[in-house]
């Protein structure tokens, strides 16, 4: 491409998805410059490894797809354009190879972010992108130029595309702070408002429970609410209930939550063990065991799973040495916790909601700003931990800037 006719594209965003986006758009040959308004880029991708980042997943691609909601079939498409397999071969393009994990989730070898951000940034870096970081995106002046607070200033610019990728509004500190609502809002884009998901909820634990069990984790146990549930682990916070198992069930207890600000979580103590098992075991003969000892012993519970119950049982006004075994087994199989709200925004992992997919095109593109095009969690789609949520930033960051060097094409020949 001469020098003359090069398609400028600016990125706004410097996370996952912008960086895909500038990648694709690089490669055939665009001048991309690359805008973030934090001091680095991709702090939350960072914070993301600190644990082991969790790329993507290795299940069946159909199934995988199965895992975001709502099933928007650009979503979806972008994700197959983009699978978990492409992702991989990716990371191995980049010197970082991958593995999969027992629960087949998909992990770099290295277990960290930061390699493969170092080699991801020093390719950019050949390919001629360039990165302006503290620039806050704005809007758009009178002529349609992008507006950017920098510390030299106000900056405007007049890119031939852009592409939008800020992320949803969960973990503002290191970037994603959801100011970009109002901006698109102002043109008449839709928006479906931002809510935490990932994320932990609110329990109204007595002080006794939550001062003795503070940050202990209730292993293999099953969660209910809604019609949905899943079977793995959550921890005990100050305030509530967070974890794997709470994150892969927060769509429905927000949905359930919605009617009146409260709801409940059915927790199953046993779910390995039947019904009957349980009462066959508790029907044994306790001799002078305190309850707390027989539980124990009898089926396996730990403290904080027995105390778990005499939160419940606290609530429902019947204390567990009334119940008869039959009735004990069926609480341990379906203890009731008291949901009362939302953990706070910038505690979540994610956000669900976004720009409304009626107002993006079939190529990612603002209906409402031609030549915008949008990627990432500024879109209206969630999913649950597990590595899907890369998974579909990366896959539309690289949609985004395919359907900007479309749009390219269609104007040239036009």
């Amino acid at each position: 491409m001469d020098q003359q006719d090069q398609y400028d594209v600016a990125v706004i965003g410097g996370g996952p998805a912008g960086l895909m986006a500038a990648e694709v758009l690089a490669g055939s040959g665009a001048a991309v410059t690359i805008y973030e308004r934090m001091p680095s880029l991709a702090r939350k991708f960072l914070l993301a490894g600190r644990g082991g980042l969790n790329l993507t997943h290795s299940e069946e691609l159909a199934h995988l797809l199965q895992r975001y909601a709502p099933p928007e079939p650009r979503l979806l498409d972008a994700i197959k354009a983009f699978p978990p397999d492409a992702l991989r071969k990716w990371c191995e393009d980049l010197s970082q190879t991958t593995f999969v994990g027992s629960s087949g989730r998909v992990f770099p070898t290295a277990m960290k972010a930061s390699p493969l951000l170092r080699a991801w940034l020093k390719r950019l870096g050949a390919m001629g992108v360039k990165v302006k970081t503290r620039h806050q995106w704005t809007g758009w002046n009178e002529e349609g130029w992008l507006r950017f607070e920098s510390p030299e200033g106000p900056v405007v610019v007049a890119p031939d595309a852009t592409v939008l990728a800020l992320g949803g509004a969960s973990w503002p500190r290191l970037g994603s702070d959801g100011g970009w609502v109002d901006i698109v809002g102002s043109i008449g884009v839709r928006v479906a408002p931002l809510e935490p998901s990932n994320c932990g909820f609110l329990v109204p634990w007595t002080d006794v429970f939550r001062s003795r069990f503070e940050g202990e984790p209730i292993k293999r146990i099953g969660l209910s609410v809604g019609g949905a549930s899943v079977v793995g682990e959550a921890v005990v916070t100050k305030t509530g209930l967070e974890g794997g198992a709470i994150y892969a069930v927060s769509a429905p207890l927000r949905g359930a939550l919605a009617p009146t600000g409260e709801t409940t979580l059915v927790v199953d103590l046993r779910p390995g063990m039947t019904l009957e098992e349980l009462k066959e075991r508790l029907e044994r003969p306790r001799a002078k065991q305190s309850l707390s000892t027989f539980l124990r012993k009898s089926v396996h519970l730990p403290p904080v799973a027995i105390n778990l119950l005499q939160e419940a049982a606290v609530m429902s006004g019947a204390p567990l040495n009334t119940l008869s075994p039959a009735a004990l087994a069926e609480r341990i199989k379906a203890v009731p916790v008291r949901i009362s709200g939302i953990a706070p925004m910038d505690k979540a992992i994610s956000t669900a909601g976004g720009i409304a997919w009626g107002d993006i095109d079939e190529h990612f593109m603002l209906r409402r700003r031609a030549g915008t095009f949008v990627a990432g969690e500024m879109l209206d789609w969630d999913a649950p931990t597990g590595g899907f949520l890369l998974q579909a930033s990366f896959a539309t960051g690289a949609a985004a800037a395919r359907g900007a060097l479309q749009w390219r094409a269609a104007m040239q020949a036009a």
